[in-house]
């Protein structure tokens, strides 16, 4: 946290403020949200609760109102503190901070009595720590497919700086595991050369895992194989392209993907421009 410029946080907080994001699993692992340490603070007492969304306008969170909570809000006309904690991948340390808030609404959860989902209204802009965590994957899912067909190409460059641990990958091919050679990557697939007949490997479903470092993290992307070309004067080698399934890109790839287009000039193949 806190490593992006204010100019480049302000620039999230202005094209992302009104964008509401759901606490899925993956979001939650992916921005290293702490879920047993978020809390509601409301007339100096804290609630345990739990967050099911939110934009950097407000949020809506899921909380028990059997410990008294509705007839605190009343006492304090609906003022709150939204207590946060994210894990920092670079200090792997929590980031702990209070968004303060009220309440401008609730509802039954899941028709339960005892449970109720709340809408929260921020009080002013979230602190920049919330605005560059959120900001990241946000900008990562719009670029994924704004800028899909940009393929970086594999060089010490490149690995260095996408911290990927080597250019030697391993590919899926119905559930078996085949080495590769990554020659690009890019938001919508790679372009790799292994030991194969073209004509057996064109059109096969496969999954590519990449391994990274800083921190480790490996994900699979799965995808078919639309191109398969001969390698000249290597007869047991076959160079492949992988066109990955939109829905199965995980959003912890899309980050490490984006994040290298938005820090270099991007190295694009001139035969492969027009895309994968």
């Amino acid at each position: 946290m806190g490593v992006l410029t204010s100019q480049k946080i302000t620039s999230y907080y202005e094209r992302f403020k009104g964008i509401n994001v759901i606490f899925t699993k993956e979001i939650i692992q992916v921005a290293g949200l702490i879920t047993q340490q978020i809390y509601i603070k409301c007339g100096g007492v804290f609630w345990p609760c739990v967050i099911y969304s939110s934009s950097f306008q407000g949020a809506k969170i899921i909380a028990n109102i059997k410990s008294g909570l509705i007839e605190k809000l009343k006492d304090v006309n609906n003022s709150i503190s939204l207590r946060l904690s994210f894990m920092s991948s670079e200090t792997e340390n929590p980031v702990t901070f209070f968004v303060s808030a009220h309440t401008i609404g609730f509802s039954p959860y899941g028709g339960s009595e005892d449970v109720a989902l709340f809408t929260l209204e921020y009080n002013q802009r979230p602190p920049d720590d919330l605005i560059e965590i959120m900001g990241r994957f946000l900008d990562a899912n719009v670029n994924s497919s704004r800028r899909k067909d940009e393929r970086i190409l594999i060089t010490s460059d490149s690995i260095r700086r996408l911290n990927l641990l080597s250019k030697e990958c391993t590919v899926f091919i119905q559930g078996v595991p085949r080495r590769c050679i990554l020659r690009d990557i890019s938001f919508s697939g790679a372009k790799l050369i292994m030991m194969g007949v073209a004509k057996f490997l064109l059109n096969r479903e496969a999954g590519m895992r990449f391994d990274f470092d800083d921190p480790k993290k490996s994900f699979l992307v799965k995808g078919r194989f639309i191109r398969a070309e001969n390698v000249e004067g290597r007869k047991e080698l076959v160079a492949l392209v992988i066109e990955f399934d939109e829905d199965s890109i995980p959003m912890g790839y899309k980050i490490r993907i984006n994040d290298y287009l938005s820090s270099v000039r991007v190295d694009i193949h001139p035969e492969d421009a027009s895309g994968v």
